[in-house]
């Protein structure tokens, strides 16, 4: 019965309950659920909130919690409540036998993507928002679903952390992120090209195009770290005079100067496409940085609205 419940298989379920056996006997699903969600939202007041308790009762079932895995699990630093070592150990196999047992109990119940108005996060770099948002908005319409998309500026050092607290949905990023809690799927490669004003063209491709010209450079804040990495190489970082946060201002920039950015092709076409003004050149060295690729927690962590948004994604903005 266990078995079914989970899903697993006879010997997959005497793996877990040997495993699980005294978490299991010691503390029950609404415990584990407590711990997991404090875990995800890192407030007392906002799991009260998304499981209909009173605070008082979100900190009882912590200080048992404590108590059962003698460690404290949770340090309050300013506003948040900041899990240790121990907490981050335990969050992944309870995350997901949780997840297991509600994805059972719902399986009954058919998603239906018309008519869905729930709420999904989508992680996108500025890039991503610009270049991604308009065919996946396309595809949304396509499939008469009305959710209310939020999305996230990415910040790569905090995808996983993101992903895995479910503050995320899904993300997409060309940092490579190789955690086992995590799916993973290629979107697009990635090639890089310099843009400039058509009022100041540079000169054919070659070694010296870019001599006695002087570069724009955006954060890497999103993952994109191929220009900084190609600047420095090939001893150009003098020649850079502005730094940005964001690629949305690029275009502008670049219509009122003579300066040089460099970043992806299927970027540099979008903003051509907004500021004909624009001219795209090939670089006189290899172009390609890591693919931009779409993440997700592991296939038995995901809500059915999430792996029907997952597949619309990928359908959406693979080359």
């Amino acid at each position: 019965m266990l078995g079914r419940a989970l899903g697993c298989s006879r010997i997959d379920i005497h793996w877990r309950l040997h495993r699980y056996h005294q978490w299991m006997a010691l503390t029950d699903l609404n415990q584990l659920r407590t711990f997991v969600v404090l875990y995800e939202l890192r407030s007392v007041t906002a799991v009260a909130e998304r499981l209909h308790v009173t605070q008082p009762t979100v900190s009882y079932t912590l200080r048992r919690l404590r108590a059962r895995f003698d460690d404290e699990l949770f340090r309050r630093e300013g506003h948040d409540m900041v899990p240790t070592a121990k907490a981050t150990q335990l969050f992944g196999p309870l995350h997901d036998a949780l997840a297991q047992i509600d994805a059972t109990v719902n399986e009954t119940e058919a998603f239906e993507p018309a008519g869905f108005n729930g709420q999904l996060t989508l992680g996108l770099t500025s890039i991503g928002e610009q270049t991604f948002l308009p065919p996946i908005m396309t595809a949304l319409t396509r499939e008469a679903s009305r959710p209310h998309l939020q999305v996230e500026r990415l910040d790569s050092d905090l995808v996983e952390d993101g992903l895995t607290r479910g503050t995320v949905d899904l993300a997409m990023t060309v940092s490579m992120i190789g955690s086992p809690r995590l799916w993973r799927s290629h979107v697009r490669a990635v090639e890089y090209v310099a843009l400039v004003s058509g009022e100041h063209p540079l000169p054919p491709t070659g070694p010296d195009m870019f001599a006695g010209r002087h570069f724009l450079r955006v954060s890497a804040r999103g993952g994109h770290i191929f220009p900084l990495q190609a600047l420095t190489e090939h001893g150009l970082m003098q020649q850079i005079v502005l730094t940005v946060e964001e690629y949305a201002t690029v275009p502008a920039v670049l219509e009122a100067t003579d300066l040089v950015v460099l970043l992806p092709r299927h970027v540099a076409e979008v903003f051509t496409g907004w500021f004909p003004g624009l001219l795209i050149a090939d670089l006189p060295w290899p172009g390609q940085s890591t693919p931009v690729s779409l993440y997700t927690r592991r296939e038995a962590s995901l809500t059915p609205a999430q792996r029907w948004f997952r597949s619309l994604v990928l359908a959406a903005v693979r080359e």
